[in-house]
């Protein structure tokens, strides 16, 4: 059986820990941030463990994730999807009946039920300057404590993994991709698109996937240069 996503964020971390897996730009607000495989597989163990330990999520449960809507490529969102992943949980962008829990960003405010966290995006992963409603859960507060370490069962292969309006994948259809490990430039836009070609092929072909936000020619340019990138 060919290894599940999560399986190969495990060797990778082991192979080649330190060195980069996911870089995110934003063009406008001249953010960058750079995240090995053994930092990125910390935020996801944390984040799989706070799903387990608080929402008592199961195999098959599914995630309203506006996140990869509102932020496609920023290396929190790549962290809920894979976290999911790992847990065996649906990730799906179609605002489902009843999730087991909605992750957004900054744009909490249009969500009132449910188990809700909210991301501020931060640079670092450090939540909101200001404390949220009650009904809100500030994803940087409540994943902090959590063990850096998962040690739970690898979900069958062909439990659902991703659902929007064009696609229903299982785990099994997540590592369908292929090509050299490069360090790959993606252009942040459609969510899946961005998802594959980003962290899901990163970590399938062994490569790094540098993810940029914004259009100014430029700059990527500029980028794509100094971070010696394979540009499809």
């Amino acid at each position: 059986m060919s290894a599940l996503l999560a399986e190969r964020l495990r060797r990778r971390v082991r192979a080649n820990g330190s060195t980069p897996l996911l870089t995110y730009y934003d063009l406008d607000s001249g953010e960058r941030a750079e995240l090995s495989a053994i930092s990125f597989g910390n935020w996801v163990d944390k984040t799989s463990n706070l799903l387990v330990d608080e929402v008592a999520v199961t195999e098959g449960d599914v995630i309203f994730m506006p996140l990869a809507v509102e932020a496609p490529g920023h290396w929190l969102t790549g962290v809920w999807q894979v976290a999911c992943w790992q847990v065996g949980l649906v990730v799906d962008i179609t605002n489902p009946t009843l999730p087991a829990a909605v992750v957004t960003g900054r744009q909490w405010q249009s969500y009132r039920e449910g188990d809700i966290f909210a991301c501020a995006l931060h640079p670092l992963g450090f939540g909101f300057d200001e404390p949220l409603p009650e009904s809100v859960r500030d994803y940087a507060i409540e994943v902090r404590g959590h063990p850096d370490t998962y040690s739970g069962q690898p979900p069958d292969t062909d439990t659902t993994a991703w659902v929007d309006a064009d696609r229903i994948l299982n785990q099994a259809d997540l590592v369908k991709v292929d090509g050299p490990p490069a360090r790959r430039l993606v252009r942040a836009g459609d969510p899946w698109a961005t998802c594959r070609d980003g962290i899901v092929t990163a970590l399938v072909t062994g490569g790094s996937a540098v993810v940029v936000v914004g259009e100014d020619a430029d700059q990527l340019a500029r980028i794509a240069a100094s971070e010696r990138l394979h540009v499809p």
